[in-house]
């Protein structure tokens, strides 16, 4: 009597792990050819000179071990006939040639391999990759390990996150969004940003407007001190800009009464001026009796201010 064993078993340890096929584990049954005097033990044919299968002690043609014996495949759902390889884990049982991924259908003999519901064998990669997010850039999946950026819940490769207008990388670099658009800080620059008026330099961020004319915050300062205005108090005179004290100090004209700056803020915002001379309107009065003169009759005599009574006693 020949025998031979074709029996295969992956071996492993659990079924949510990755397990290894390999050629290996008791046989459950040897074919072989009989050379004895043996009927079949269903359909009590002689089994003499004729390819035979023993299996728990009873021999059997091969017929009838596919009718009566054979593990069915967990992928096909057919017998696992006597001379084909079979592979087995847990009590599952498959043809060689039906042990493969369901997913990407790769074999699986000799590979790593996770044992998923219903019964169903994948791959290493597809079992790592379903149910994975994709890359909004390539749409493959991202993997663990694979680095990523994430924005708005939506999720791309590292080196997929790249400028709409010019195709580099942002990577984790600084972007801008655009509607669904992402520029680059250069691209946004160019293509979106408002201009300074004095350095003519693009305006990132923040920024000073004055007349709907932009600056840079570190622009739009005194002409004088280069104090920062933006926020603060300030006056323009012939497109510069001057802060409260250098306003004071340089630019304002002197009140022809009390002597002090006329600036224009607080008390005394109107101003008198006749014959190259200002005042603040508090202070044009009658040079004699003090009578305030702002928008009434008056005389100017050797550049003093008179009302019309005090001018006839001169």
């Amino acid at each position: 009597m020949d025998q031979s064993n074709d029996a295969e078993e992956p071996s492993g340890e659990a079924e949510d792990g990755l397990q290894d096929a390999k050629d290996e584990g008791p046989s459950s049954y040897t074919v072989g050819t009989m050379s004895d005097r043996f009927d079949c033990h269903y359909c009590r044919q002689p089994l003499h000179g004729k390819k035979y299968v023993e299996k728990e002690g009873r021999h059997c043609c091969v017929k009838c071990f596919e009718k009566f014996c054979a593990n069915t495949c967990a992928e096909c759902r057919k017998p696992i006939g006597a001379d084909t390889k079979e592979l087995h884990f847990k009590n599952r049982y498959w043809h060689e040639n039906c042990f493969r991924c369901f997913k990407c259908y790769t074999s699986l003999v000799n590979e790593p391999f996770m044992l998923k519901e219903n019964n169903k064998v994948w791959c290493n990669k597809c079992s790592t990759t379903e149910g994975a997010p994709h890359c909004k850039g390539c749409l493959k999946p991202i993997v663990a390990g694979d680095q990523n950026v994430e924005y708005k819940k939506i999720i791309w490769h590292k080196d997929c996150f790249t400028c709409s207008q010019c195709k580099n990388v942002i990577g984790t670099g600084s972007f801008f969004p655009k509607d669904d658009e992402i520029y680059c800080v250069s691209c946004h620059e160019h293509k979106f940003a408002k201009i300074c008026v004095k350095c003519k330099n693009a305006i990132t961020s923040g920024g000073v407007a004055y007349q709907e004319r932009p600056y840079h915050s570190e622009c739009f300062v005194c002409a004088t001190c280069s104090k920062k205005l933006g926020g603060q108090r300030f006056t323009a005179v012939e497109d510069q800009f001057y802060c409260v004290d250098c306003y004071k100090s340089f630019v304002a004209k002197k009140c022809s009464g009390c002597k002090n700056p006329i600036t224009g803020f607080g008390k005394g915002t109107n101003v008198v001026s006749h014959e190259g001379q200002s005042w603040h309107d508090y202070c044009f009065n009658c040079k004699k009796c003090s009578v305030p003169l702002a928008n009434k009759p008056f005389v100017y005599h050797t550049e003093q201010i008179y009302c019309a009574p005090c001018a006839k006693k001169l």
